[in-house]
């Protein structure tokens, strides 16, 4: 297909004295003859040429053309059809596996062909109607078929098994001498005045990158969370944005160790603390329970199940709940919940209950309620007051002390 013949496509009034009416569109937009079907043969390098001075022209002929006129409508529908058959000419479809791996990837081939996406490696459109495309499974990393052997970035997810902690450093910026003026993942030459690439600076690694690798994609940065407890997003690189939304439900933020003074500072903090401390103390109770192992109700922590086994280690979506409020509305309701089955609704759970030996008085006492104090030695349960009052010494304990003296005369005398 010559240039010319496209160019008579586009502009039919400059080669013909005859003006086209909305009612010629048929012939107009190239539907009545087949002007992009491939020739006998393959296409050269002067036919993608070719294609690319016609768009050119397509661009200046709609901008000439009067807005929102047919012919402009026209011009514009026949732009579209031109640039899909370049991009076509340029990544002609192959057959392609389903399943590839390289460098810890696992891609899998895409069959959304509607879904507007974006080429991690080289930043442009993925034409799905046209174009072979794939996605890592592990980290979403997405990319044309034609790009993947260009790839250098292993798969993050593998980085998130391997070594699951935070940069705990605002920024640890080392300055852009330090990486010889080169991206710090592809080490394409960059500066801060935008020659020969801009530089963009991560406020998670703090390194510099270029626009390619760094896309002003925003997140939460753990460590302005842990010290300042600021949830503004930040500007971060495609990896680190990667990085941190896998990274996002993992416990891996032991707060009374990172940073112990929040808790005089956050107050809902302290809340989260004493709400699941109580669900660790009620955890006996279930596991040992047949109804609330047939009603499963621990599985309404299976979302967060480190709040079962600890009570200490946080993760970042977790802060993020804390600060939003969320955490603590639904964690005051399964608290509640907890505790009603243990007190009200099942009798093996309430038998499980303890007397306060110090008054002998009042209701049945656990281990959760916010009046009661728990020996750390036995475990029993005793009123607060009760217990500070006689805080020298346990009764329970007491009797398992002279218990044990007594086995050891016993032997003795033997």
């Amino acid at each position: 297909m010559l240039y010319s013949e496209v160019y008579a496509e586009a502009r039919p009034e400059l080669f013909s004295g005859t003006r086209i009416h909305s009612s010629d569109r048929t012939m107009d937009l190239g539907l009545a003859e087949d002007h992009f079907s491939r020739p006998m043969g393959s296409f050269v390098a002067s036919d993608i040429e070719q294609l690319k001075l016609a768009i050119e022209e397509c661009k200046k002929l709609i901008l000439e053309l009067p807005e929102h006129s047919e012919r402009q409508k026209d011009t514009v529908v026949k732009l579209i059809h031109l640039r899909l058959k370049l991009q076509e000419l340029k990544d002609p479809e192959e057959d392609e596996p389903n399943l590839r791996m390289l460098l810890e990837h696992r891609f899998s081939k895409e069959k959304s062909k509607s879904v507007k996406q974006t080429c991690d490696k080289c930043s442009t459109i993925i034409w799905g109607l046209i174009q072979t495309w794939y996605t890592c499974t592990g980290c979403y990393y997405r990319c044309h078929s034609k790009c993947m052997n260009l790839i250098t970035k292993p798969c993050v997810r593998s980085k998130v098994s391997h070594q699951s902690e935070y940069e705990l450093s605002i920024c640890p910026e080392i300055g852009l001498d330090r990486q010889d003026y080169r991206c710090a993942e592809c080490r394409t030459p960059i500066s801060l005045r935008g020659v020969p690439s801009e530089a963009r600076q991560c406020d998670y690694t703090g390194q510099y990158y270029c626009s390619t690798c760094h896309w002003n994609d925003t997140a939460i940065i753990p460590a302005r969370v842990i010290h300042n407890w600021e949830f503004e997003p930040r500007k971060v690189c495609r990896s680190s944005l990667r990085y941190l939304a896998l990274m996002m439900p993992r416990p891996v933020l032991k707060l009374k160790e990172i940073n112990p003074l929040l808790f005089n500072f956050v107050e809902e903090l302290v809340e989260i603390r004493k709400l699941r401390q109580d669900i660790l103390l009620m955890k006996p109770y279930f596991i040992t329970c047949k109804e609330a192992m047939e009603a499963r109700l621990l599985l309404q922590l299976q979302d967060r199940q480190h709040f079962v086994e600890n009570d200490d280690m946080y993760s970042l979506q977790d802060l993020i709940d804390i600060s939003s409020g969320r955490l603590s509305c639904s964690l005051t309701e399964i608290h509640t919940i907890f505790a009603k089955h243990i007190k009200l609704d099942c009798e093996r759970c309430q038998a499980k209950g303890f007397v306060c030996e110090l008054c002998k008085e009042g209701d049945i006492l656990f281990p959760f309620d916010s009046h009661t104090s728990v020996c750390h030695d036995c475990s029993a349960v005793f009123h607060r007051d009760c217990y500070y009052d006689n805080s020298t010494t346990c009764p329970r304990c007491a009797r398992m002390t002279e218990r044990k003296q007594d086995e050891v005369s016993e032997v003795k005398d033997t």
